[in-house]
C-alpha cells in the first residue's frame, strides 16, 4: 500500500497544473467549453430548435436561449425518462438524480450523462484529491481506504433502461473499477435502502479497516462516527481509525457541525475540506485550508453565468462579477442543462482567481441537514394541518435545532394560532407527515428518527411577531417575519418576546 500511496499522490500532484492554468485564464477556458458544449448538442432536440449551429459566441447563446428553471425544462426531461434520446444532450442518457421537487412536485429528476459523470463529478472529485495532495506532498491517504457517506441511496429503475437515485447513488453506481477498490464499504453495503441496517453493516465493516479519509454529508456522517464509538467504546474516533487525515464535505453549511467533529475526531493531523457539489454538477472546491472559499471549476463541463441580485434582469458573464456581490447562478452543463437557474446564490471573495462562498438559496429555505425544505413546502404543511386540526395559523417561523451530544437534529416551529388546535400533538404529527409527503429529501432524513427528530412546535402568544418587529423598526410596508432561516438568530429572539 505504500507504494500505491506514493505512485497514486505523486500523479496527483502532477495534475495542479492543469487546475491552476484553467483558472487563471479563466474567461478564455469558459468560452471554449460553451462552444464544445453548444457543438456537442447541435443536432439534439433542444439544439434545432434554438438553432445551434449558428451560434458562434457567449454573446449569441445568451441572447438567443431564454433563462431556464425546472419547470421549463420539465417536458424535455420527461421525454428523456421515459427512454427519448438526443433531446437536450447528444449522447444516451440513463441516469437521472433525484433531488427535492419544486412547488409542483414532490421530487426532480436532472439528467446525467457520461460526460456528466466523467468530466464533471468525477473530475471535480479527482480534482479535490489533487488539491490535498499538493498541500500535503507527504500524505498517506491513499495508503488505506475512504469511507464514503451519502444520503438516501435506493436506486429506482424507471424502466428497463432508466435509473433515478440521489446524486451520491448515481455516482457509486457508475464509480471507476480503481475508486471501488480504494473506497469502503463495498457497493451491496453502501446501495442498501434500509438505514438502520445499513448504518449497522458499515459500522461493523469499517471499524477493523485503515480508513484514511472521510466523504459525504456531515448529518449522515455524525449519525455513522457516533455509532462506531458507540459500539467500540473509543474515546473518539481518532482512536478507531489512527491514520484518519481529512474530511470532505458538502451540500450543507459545516458551520454548526465543525466543532461536533473536532470533539468526535480529536487529531490534530485532520484536514476538511469543503466541495460544492450539487445534483447537476461539481462547481467548486476549497483549495486552502486557510480560508473556507472555493475555488470555481472552469473546465469540468460547466458553463456559469450569474444573475446579479440588485439588478435581477441583467445576467452577468464571468468577467464582469464583482467582489462582494451576491449573484444567483446559472449553468449550462455537459448534461444538457442550458442556461438552468439552479437555484443557488453565491458571492465572490475573489475575481482572480474566482473563489466564491455559498450565500443560500433564492428561495426562503431550511437545508440545515440535506432536507432542502422550501417556505411553499412549510405553507402547504401548515394548511393541511389547519385543515385537518380545525386550526387557524397567523403566522410562523422555523430554524434548526442542531446536534448537539447525542441530541438529534430536527426543527424548530414558533406558531402564532388566531385559533388553536384542540390538540398541539396531533398538529405537529399531522404537519410532519405533510411535510414528509411534499419533499422527499425531508422524508429520508426524517426515516425512524435517525437523524432528525419529530419537529419541536410552540404556540405563542398573540402579538407576539408584531413586538418583534415592533422591536426592530419594521412595522408595516413590506416586513415580514423570516419564515424559514438556517440559523437560529431569528427564532432566539422571538422566543424572548414569547418567554420561552
Amino acid at each position: 500500500m505504500r507504494l500505491l500511496n506514493s505512485l497514486v499522490s505523486a500523479f496527483m500532484r502532477q495534475r495542479i497544473g492543469s487546475i491552476q492554468r484553467t483558472s487563471e485564464h479563466a474567461s478564455e477556458t469558459q468560452e471554449r467549453l460553451l462552444l464544445q458544449l453548444i457543438q456537442s448538442a447541435k443536432a439534439t432536440a433542444w439544439g434545432r430548435q434554438y438553432d445551434f449551429a449558428s451560434i458562434k459566441s457567449s454573446k449569441q447563446f445568451s441572447q438567443r436561449i431564454p433563462l431556464q428553471d425546472y419547470e421549463s425544462l420539465k417536458p424535455f426531461i420527461e421525454r428523456m425518462m421515459q427512454g427519448e434520446q438526443n433531446i437536450l444532450w447528444r449522447s444516451e442518457i440513463y441516469w437521472f438524480a433525484k433531488s427535492s421537487g419544486t412547488t409542483s412536485d414532490r421530487s426532480k429528476f436532472i439528467p446525467v450523462s457520461k460526460e456528466g459523470l466523467r468530466d464533471c463529478h468525477f473530475k471535480g472529485g479527482r480534482d479535490v484529491m489533487t488539491v490535498y495532495c499538493h498541500n500535503h506532498p507527504n500524505t498517506k491517504i491513499f495508503s488505506g481506504k475512504g469511507l464514503l457517506m451519502g444520503g438516501s441511496h435506493q436506486i429506482n429503475k424507471l424502466n428497463e433502461d432508466i435509473h433515478s437515485g440521489d446524486i451520491s447513488a448515481v455516482l457509486l453506481q457508475n464509480m471507476p473499477l480503481i475508486a471501488h477498490w480504494i473506497k469502503t464499504p463495498e457497493l451491496a453495503v453502501a446501495l442498501m435502502d434500509e438505514w438502520e441496517e445499513k448504518l449497522e453493516r458499515m459500522a461493523e465493516i469499517t471499524i477493523p479497516q485503515n480508513v484514511t479519509h472521510l466523504a459525504g454529508v456531515p448529518t449522515w456522517t455524525i449519525v455513522l462516527l457516533r455509532k462506531i464509538i458507540e459500539k467500540t467504546r473509543k474515546q473518539n474516533i481518532a482512536d478507531v481509525w489512527q491514520n484518519l487525515e481529512l474530511y470532505i464535505h458538502g451540500g450543507v453549511s459545516f458551520t454548526p457541525y465543525r466543532e461536533q467533529f473536532k470533539r468526535l475526531i480529536q487529531s490534530e493531523k485532520m484536514s476538511y475540506l469543503e466541495t460544492y457539489n450539487a445534483s447537476e454538477g461539481f462547481f467548486a472546491l476549497q483549495d486552502s485550508e486557510n480560508s473556507d472559499d472555493m475555488l470555481l471549476l472552469m473546465e469540468n463541463g460547466v458553463y456559469y453565468e450569474f444573475i446579479d441580485l440588485s439588478t435581477p434582469l441583467k445576467v452577468t458573464p464571468l468577467a464582469e462579477v464583482e467582489k462582494g456581490k451576491t449573484y444567483s447562478l446559472v449553468i449550462t452543463t455537459n448534461s444538457g442543462l442550458w442556461r438552468y437557474q439552479i437555484g443557488d446564490t453565491i458571492q465572490f471573495t475573489s475575481t482572480n482567481p474566482y473563489k466564491i462562498k455559498i450565500a443560500g438559496r433564492t428561495k426562503h429555505f431550511i437545508n440545515a441537514f440535506g432536507e432542502e425544505v422550501m417556505v411553499d413546502n412549510t405553507d402547504r404543511a401548515i394548511s393541511e394541518a389547519c385543515k385537518k386540526t380545525n386550526a387557524l395559523v397567523s403566522d410562523y417561523t422555523v430554524a434548526p435545532i442542531f446536534f448537539d451530544g447525542n441530541n438529534k437534529g430536527g426543527h424548530e416551529w414558533l406558531i402564532e394560532f388566531e385559533k388553536a388546535p384542540a390538540d398541539l400533538k396531533e398538529f405537529t404529527t399531522l404537519l410532519d407527515s405533510t411535510l414528509r409527503s411534499l419533499n422527499s429529501d425531508y422524508d429520508a432524513k426524517r426515516f425512524k428518527d435517525i437523524a432528525l427528530q419529530l419537529p419541536v412546535v410552540h404556540s405563542i402568544p398573540a402579538g407576539t411577531f408584531y413586538n418583534w418587529l415592533k422591536s426592530k423598526g419594521k412595522l408595516g410596508g413590506q416586513n415580514k417575519v423570516p419564515r424559514l432561516a438556517n440559523v437560529r438568530v431569528v427564532l432566539a429572539e422571538i422566543k424572548i418576546f414569547a418567554k420561552i
